[in-house]
């Protein structure tokens, strides 16, 4: 069973306001990743990570760890207290 940060099972309060507040973390960082021809998606929140998805030009890019470490995770750690870590999948 997933969990949120805070120990909530998914569709209660807690789960969907840390979901809403990822989502908007996603939406201020995925105009920059457009520009290069990527794009981001929430995969899932479990534990204080957060599971993405960078696909497009992002997919296999060398820079892509860059993204992830010095944008993404900076970014969502900063909005969504208790975030842990942000990790990509394939």
């Amino acid at each position: 069973m997933n969990i949120d940060l805070f120990g909530t099972p998914p569709g209660e309060l807690g789960w969907n306001i840390v979901e809403d507040e990822v989502r908007r973390a996603l939406e201020k960082i995925r105009p920059a990743v457009r520009l290069d021809g990527g794009d981001i998606e929430l995969v899932g929140i479990a534990d204080g990570i957060v599971t993405i998805r960078l696909f497009g030009a992002c997919d296999g890019c060398p820079m892509s760890p860059v993204t992830l470490r010095a944008g993404v995770e900076r970014i969502i750690r900063e909005d969504v207290p208790g975030v842990r870590s942000v990790v990509a999948v394939d």
